[in-house]
């Protein structure tokens, strides 16, 4: 007998209905699977025969053939397991014929007839709801991420003889709840704030301003003077999620398989630090299945490099792309896909090799040609990219010891959700949440500047020699500066300050 069992498969984030064909027939015992299979499919042959017997079920004794339909487009993981093996108990009539029809089924199974967690569940789910399916046999132990995606019933089962004794009528299963999702689930799991930094009154500044617009930021400054404490205190003053954005983050890491399956989605802002040994496919993504990146795996959040000319001028160079349009396009000899990116790059540097030049404190033991062969290897295009650019010295016994305490996170974190809230009004229904992702003519309407605030802008574009997207840049600061007092024009003290934020480039690159 014939049986047709509905499935999902995905290409990137977005998935395709994958028809789970499953023919059993009179003639020598034989298990072939045909439809563009990979080897984690073809090697379902074991796992399911070993978890129909183990369930007590009939696993039959002929030939039987599996397609995979659409037969041109490539399958791959053990997702499919567990609708092969309700495909096999459907054609030896062990359940109705009737009672798989209206659901998608996904799982894979052990030896033992359990049904095992799967990657990528959150945006096969939703890709399904987008082409009409609302009925779904899933994982139990992805029933947290189903029970966040509304507007479906989700069934989860821990083992097959569960699914069997469901789709026969022996036993009744509930539909996983589902949960609403709440920003004060998000915890400081970073253990930091910034009431620990000491000094840097300037740099705390410039990371509130980068935050609270989106901007990117680069420190620049000798070791041990706090740079990467302020980094990690970034996530700790960042805006709560929304459940638009912790479902783009979650479909991303579900599909990376780093979700944590007992939250189900995630609630904090990602913050990913990647090695400086790390490849350009590790982080832009890629490699044999073309998964997301680092890029992608810190969107909505921050991506940190510290000490940045310590990485590849390759992996660095590759950052323009995600940098300027907020996605990474993956493409290999069979496929293209597209991730989103659209993350706060966070990064750090000393000025020199041995990291003292400029120091007040210190003294740099470098040579001119060392410091510039050095800084070059951030080039041109990449720092145009780069919204603010702050000094970071080393401070005082005094400071360290017997300085008051500084503004805590919350504090901080309170100013940022004002600027923030008016950034989601003015952009309302664009596709744009925050001011560094303006667009030109946003910029035309949002941006407007009076003549005195021309002449600054003019004055400094041609005194530090600035390039169009740096003057572009410098605007978008201006605005969220702005936002920060609730000022709804841009006066001459933001374009003032803003302009402080890309002087650097011309005192360790020129």
């Amino acid at each position: 007998m014939l049986a047709k069992v509905e499935s999902y498969a995905l290409n990137g984030l977005e998935g395709f209905d994958v028809a789970v064909e499953v023919d059993v027939n009179a003639g020598l015992p034989a298990y072939e699977v045909v439809g563009l299979a990979d080897t984690a499919v073809k090697e379902s042959r074991e796992r399911v025969r070993a978890a129909i017997k183990n369930s007590l079920l009939d696993y039959p004794i002929k030939k039987i053939t599996v397609n995979l339909a659409p037969a041109d487009s490539k399958k791959e993981g053990s997702l499919y397991d567990l609708p092969i093996a309700v495909g096999i108990l459907a054609a030896t009539e062990q359940i109705p014929a009737y009672s798989y029809k209206p659901y998608v089924v996904v799982g894979e199974l052990s030896l033992d007839g359990s049904v095992r967690h799967v990657k990528g569940l959150m945006p096969i789910l939703l890709s399904a709801m987008q082409n009409g399916y609302d009925k779904f046999i899933v994982p139990e132990a992805n029933a947290t991420e189903a029970s966040y995606v509304a507007g479906i019933e989700a069934f989860a089962f821990s083992s097959l003889k569960d699914v069997a004794d469901f789709l026969n009528g022996s036993k009744e299963f509930s539909p996983v709840p589902t949960r609403t999702f709440s920003a004060q689930q998000a915890e400081n799991k970073y253990n930091v704030d910034f009431s620990e930094v000491k000094g840097q009154v300037f740099a705390r500044r410039a990371m509130e301003i980068a935050v609270a617009g989106g901007h990117n930021i680069l420190m620049i400054g000798p070791p041990g003077a706090g740079k990467t404490l302020m980094a990690k205190c970034v996530p700790t003053i960042m805006p709560d999620m929304t459940f638009e954005e912790a479902v783009e983050v979650t479909k991303i890491h579900s599909v990376a398989g780093i979700l944590d399956a007992g939250k189900g989605i995630v609630t904090a802002r990602p913050f990913r630090t990647p090695h400086h040994t790390v490849t350009v496919p590790a982080l832009m993504g890629g490699g044999a299945k073309a998964k997301p990146g680092e890029v992608s795996m810190a969107h909505n959040g921050v991506l940190f490099l510290d000490e940045m000319p310590e990485y590849q001028r390759q992996t660095l160079e590759s950052l323009r792309q995600p940098l300027e349009d907020g996605v990474v396009t993956v493409s290999r000899a069979k496929q293209s896909l597209d991730y989103p990116a659209k993350f706060m790059l966070v990064a750090s540097m000393n000025p020199c090799p041995c990291g003292n030049f400029g120091s007040k404190t210190q003294q740099c033991r470098c040579t001119a040609a060392e410091i510039r062969r050095y800084v070059s290897r951030l080039s041109g295009p990449l720092l145009d990219r780069i919204d603010l650019q702050v000094e970071v010295d080393g401070i005082s016994y005094e400071e360290l010891r017997f300085a008051p305490p500084s503004e805590d996170s919350a504090t901080i974190k309170a100013r940022v959700e004002k600027a923030r809230a008016l950034q989601r009004e003015r952009y309302k229904g664009t596709g744009v949440h925050t001011n560094a992702q303006m667009t030109n003519a946003q910029m035309k309407k949002h941006c407007a500047l009076t003549s005195d605030c021309e002449r600054i802008l003019e004055a400094a574009f041609k005194k530090l020699n600035m390039t169009a997207r740096a003057s572009t840049r410098v605007l978008k600061v201006a605005r969220t500066i702005a936002d920060l007092e609730g000022s709804e024009n841009i006066l001459v003290k933001h374009i003032t300050e803003a302009v402080q934020y890309r002087s650097l480039d011309r005192k360790y690159w020129e």
